[in-house]
């Protein structure tokens, strides 16, 4: 019995160890292309806004939603982005991200035109692949949280979009 339970922990460390090693070559990747103010962020043509559902379960606002809001807003008007990409989940037709954070962005004065949506925006990879492939961009700016951009910018830099 002993021996079952010496080889239990011995795989659980293990999974943890290949977890963490993981997790710290996401983040080296992303070391010293992740920003915390948007003064630091250089300019960029396209700002890639990550989807994220708008409400949590209990009706509130989603936090991860609104941050996303602000500095999609805070980067335009800044003028560190001229054009605004949102990739999201649209996967049904009661469930609609982009389309939700579009008007969103236009409520908060963001001109119509500047901004386009990927509505098959149904994971981060997805996002970051369908940012080079299908809207063309070699460069762009990512907008959510930094473990969050952390990932996609380990995922672009695997299918070289940077």
């Amino acid at each position: 019995m002993k021996s079952i339970f010496d080889v239990l922990l011995l795989m659980l460390f293990l999974s943890y160890i290949g977890i963490m090693c993981c997790n710290d070559m996401v983040i080296r990747n992303a070391k010293n292309k992740t920003y915390n103010h948007s003064s630091e962020i250089p300019k960029n043509k396209v700002g890639l806004v990550l989807g994220t559902s708008k409400y949590l379960k209990n009706g509130d606002i989603n936090l991860f939603y609104q941050y996303r809001i602000d500095a999609t807003v805070n980067l335009y008007k800044s003028g560190k982005i001229d054009i605004i990409l949102v990739s999201g989940d649209n996967g049904s037709k009661s469930y609609d991200e982009p389309s939700l954070f579009k008007a969103d962005l236009i409520e908060r004065g963001i001109p119509r035109p500047k901004i386009h949506i990927d509505y098959a925006g149904f994971r981060t990879l997805d996002s970051m692949i369908r940012a080079k492939d299908i809207f063309g961009q070699d460069s762009i700016t990512v907008i959510s949280q930094k473990f969050h951009n952390e990932r996609a910018i380990y995922l672009a830099n695997k299918d070289k979009l940077s």
